[in-house]
Parts: C-alpha cells; sequence; structure tokens
C-alpha cells in the first residue's frame, strides 16, 4: 500500500509552531503513562523573541508530513557559545518526535543533518537542547518505571532507528530511584558531625520563596562553576539566570533548598522539589484553567522528591 511522500517543512509561522508543539500528544495518545510537557513553557521555549537561548544559538523547526498530515518533528541547533568555548563545530538535534515509522525517522534527521552541514558543521549530537537543562538524551532502558518530568519521554522505537541510522552513544545519563533511609548511612553521620565541629559552614534554610530570592544569581552562578566539567553544559548569562529562576520559582518549594556557606561564601546547593507529574498528566499540560490546581495538590501529596540540582566547590569538595 502507498504510504503517500514524505515532505519535510520549517516551521514558519504560528500555526506551524503550534503544530510542532502539540504533535506530541498525538504521536502519544494510545501511552496512557506518557508525560506530557508544560506547554506554556513550550511556547517560551520554541519563541525565538522571548527564548533568550536565540540569542547565542541558531535553529531551525521542521515538520514532516505524510498525505498532507504531520506526522513528526524535529529541531536542530547551533549552540555558537558552546562551540566557542570548546572549539568545535558540532551541531544537535533535539525534541524529536515521529511516529513508529522508519521512513519519517530519517527523513527527519537528514534534513537536519543537511541543515547543519549546509551551516559549517562537522559533527552533530543529540538528543541535545539549547543546554543540559533542556530533556536531553533518548531513554533506552527502564521502560517499565513511571516517567517523570525533567527527563526523557520517549517510545522504545526511537533509539533504535537512531542507531539504524549509524549514530554511536556518545555518553551514558542515568536517573536514580531510591528510598530515603530511615537512618542515615553512618559515613553521611560522620561528616555532617566534622562539619559542626569546625564551626566554618553554615547552612542555610528557607521559609519561603521570598527569603530565597535574594541567593537565586549567586545559586546559579555557582552552578555555571560547578557544571562546567558536564557534557554539553553552557554557562548562563545573567539574563538567563533570571529567566531559568523565573520558570521554576513558581513550582519550588523553600523547604527542600539547601545552600552552604562558609566565610560569607555560597560554596554549595541543593535544590529538591516534589515530582507532580501525575499532576502534569492530569492537567494534560494545560496550566490553565485548572490544571495549576491538579499540579499543586499532587504536589502536596506526591511522595517523591526530584533532585533537580546540586552542587559543590571543587576546592571545598576536595577538603572533604
Amino acid at each position: 500500500m502507498d504510504m503517500g511522500q514524505i515532505v519535510i517543512k520549517e516551521v514558519q509561522t504560528w500555526k506551524d509552531r503550534r503544530t510542532f508543539i502539540f504533535l506530541p500528544e498525538k504521536i502519544h495518545k494510545n501511552e496512557p503513562e506518557w508525560l506530557h510537557p508544560i506547554y506554556m513553557d513550550e511556547k517560551l521555549l520554541f519563541n525565538k523573541k522571548k527564548n533568550k537561548s536565540y540569542k547565542y544559538a541558531d535553529a531551525i523547526l521542521l515538520l514532516a508530513y505524510r498525505d498532507n498530515k504531520p506526522v513528526g518533528r524535529i529541531m536542530g541547533i547551533i549552540n555558537n557559545r558552546y562551540n566557542e568555548i570548546h572549539n568545535e563545530q558540532n551541531g544537535r538535534f533535539c525534541f524529536m518526535e515521529c511516529y513508529d515509522d522508519k521512513e519519517v525517522f530519517h527523513s527527519l534527521i537528514s534534513a537536519v543533518e543537511k541543515w547543519l552541514r549546509e551551516n559549517g558543521m562537522k559533527k552533530i549530537i543529540g538528543p541535545l537542547g539549547f543546554s543540559d537543562k533542556d530533556p536531553q538524551g533518548f531513554q533506552i532502558e527502564g521502560f517499565e518505571y513511571p516517567q517523570f518530568m525533567t527527563s526523557a519521554n520517549n517510545s522504545p522505537y526511537m533509539p533504535v532507528y537512531l542507531e539504524g541510522e549509524g549514530y554511536l552513544k556518545k555518553v551514558d545519563l542515568v536517573n536514580y530511584l531510591g528510598k530515603i533511609p530511615e537512618k542515615f548511612p553512618l559515613v553521611y553521620e560522620k561528616v555532617l558531625s566534622r562539619m559542626e565541629r569546625m564551626m566554618e559552614y553554615k547552612i542555610i534554610e528557607f521559609k519561603s520563596i521570598k527569603e530565597l530570592k535574594p541567593y537565586i544569581l549567586e545559586v546559579l552562578e555557582l552552578m555555571n562553576e560547578t557544571f562546567r566539567e558536564i557534557y554539553g553544559f553552557v554557562p548562563l548569562n545573567d539574563n538567563e539566570k533570571i529567566e531559568f529562576a523565573n520558570r521554576y520559582l513558581p513550582v519550588l518549594d523553600p523547604k527542600f533548598i539547601k545552600l552552604i556557606k562558609t566565610n560569607d561564601t555560597l560554596v554549595g546547593f541543593a535544590i529538591g522539589m516534589p515530582d507532580f507529574s501525575n499532576g502534569i498528566r492530569q492537567a494534560k499540560g494545560r496550566i490553565f484553567p485548572f490544571g495549576i490546581i491538579r499540579i499543586l495538590i499532587d504536589s502536596k501529596k506526591s511522595k517523591k522528591l526530584l533532585m533537580m540540582l546540586g552542587g559543590v566547590k571543587k576546592s571545598i569538595a576536595a577538603k572533604v
């Protein structure tokens, strides 16, 4: 049976961008455990006027059509800032979705390869967005576990098709799931006791987001320092720090944020948040009009904590 020719089109209009954003929920409509993105964030992410990452990165959004119906999408990125820092000519692909169709997958990845080649790139890596703060990689195992926010949520056939295109694994990204012990391991207690005796380190805790706000830029600057060696990481400038903070501050619970200072210098931080993936799923990624209520309720009921960010100044880590 003739399946119809595949046509790849660049996203040019508001309508095209809307199709790009909402296509994944059509592809995954028969997967009840699939996790919607928060669409308010998606609209900002793919908006060149509002996402400051476009100031240092070139990007293209592509849609695949078969019989005039959208059947896949992909984004291509040239992160000029990253390439300058690392003296590389690497391009990226990300936010790739398609039905279980090898031809569509091939057409999409080939289109991005062509665009990158035409723009002087010599290597392609992905899935990797503007930075490692965006969902990255393809999930290759652990599909028996519930999907959760901040992680890849792809169908099992996607990494298979990618390997079929000749791609090789660059790095493993691992999510750890563990139970909080009733009693902490002895080594933790020894480290904490040693810190308390030294009277050198001060743990800063918060009761409100208002109390946290004065520390935001300082925390994100330490993140820039401590994340420098993480694959794909791109340091945030001050404007991006503010944008990043504004994106997550409304959903953070201050009691899960801890900072450590010594001599008035920030040397460590840990940021966690309740996993409200079920609330996102119930809201189907829509914050308004009632989605935010479902998300807030789920965040209060959640028994799972997501460790979002954490870092310790290298000089301090070496001492401990």
